[in-house]
């Protein structure tokens, strides 16, 4: 062994781990379907030759995850379920409670997300896709008197109808998932916000631009211009030290014509 190598202990695998694993690879290689039923309880004990309760504990964990469905009294086995996004959000919701993922490491990837589904909804959006788009941005005007939770479904809106025409299904999905984690951490301070008009109104404005690049057919502005238009709106609640990671994202906006302009802003977080 070379000097100084180390290893650390290795932690067992519950048996009940390997049956969620098993369960779960079977449905990656499509060997289960949606609508599928897995094997009685009994029968899953034979077949994993393991006890009632780790059987019980992985059915459980797999019920948790959205997976499978388990009906009290039914003489069948588990139902498989379709994809659910609920499953992802509650993964994401627990990393973010407990510290794993930052308020910027949220903020920043939503600024990846949207920015690249604006791009590709400039490109790719059709008429009615396009008009959707102008009905949600006058429904945002409206709600701006209306207030912060009104304002907040007619940008939802907006941002649905860009997904849509992106043609990308996951990208709309983690985009959906990250919004909604964000927005429950500080949705309460934005609302009540003595500054809650002004960003309103900051981000109507940005939203302007951005329609304005999709109508044009112009991705790269209608990204740039979503990436500004969500740091405007989140960075001020987003720990000045951890601020840079949202600032690179900027380089190719309006700050990359002007480099001091850039040095000068991330200064200033």
């Amino acid at each position: 062994m070379t000097d100084g190598t180390r290893f650390t202990p290795v932690q067992p695998v519950r048996s009940y781990q390997r049956i969620v694993e098993q369960v779960e690879d079977a449905l990656a290689r499509g060997d289960l379907q949606p609508g599928h039923r897995l094997p009685s309880e009994r029968e899953l004990v034979a077949q994993f030759q393991v006890s009632r309760s780790t059987v019980r504990e992985a059915l459980r964990v797999l019920e948790s995850n959205g997976v499978v469905r388990s009906r009290p009294g039914d003489p069948n086995g588990p139902e498989v379920l379709a994809f659910s996004s609920r499953a992802l959000r509650q993964q994401m919701v627990r990393l973010a409670r407990v510290d794993e993922v930052s308020l910027a490491e949220l903020v920043s990837f939503r600024m990846i997300l949207d920015g690249s589904a604006n791009m590709l909804a400039a490109r790719l959006h059709t008429p009615d896709q396009l008009k959707e788009m102008e009905e949600t941005i006058d429904a945002m005007e409206t709600a701006v008197d209306a207030g912060y939770e009104e304002f907040s479904k007619a940008d939802l809106a907006f941002h649905e109808a860009v997904g849509r025409a992106s043609r990308n299904s996951l990208i709309q999905l983690c985009n959906e998932v990250v919004r909604e984690v964000v927005l429950g951490l500080i949705s309460e301070k934005i609302s009540r916000s003595r500054q809650s008009r002004s960003l309103m109104l900051t981000s109507l404005g940005h939203h302007r631009r951005v329609l304005a690049a999709v109508r044009a057919g112009d991705g790269l502005a209608a990204a740039s211009a979503a990436r500004r238009s969500l740091y405007d709106y989140y960075a001020g609640y987003v720990p000045k030290a951890d601020r840079a990671s949202l600032q690179a994202l900027l380089l190719d906006t309006d700050e990359a014509d002007d480099p001091g302009v850039a040095r000068n802003a991330a200064n200033n977080l």
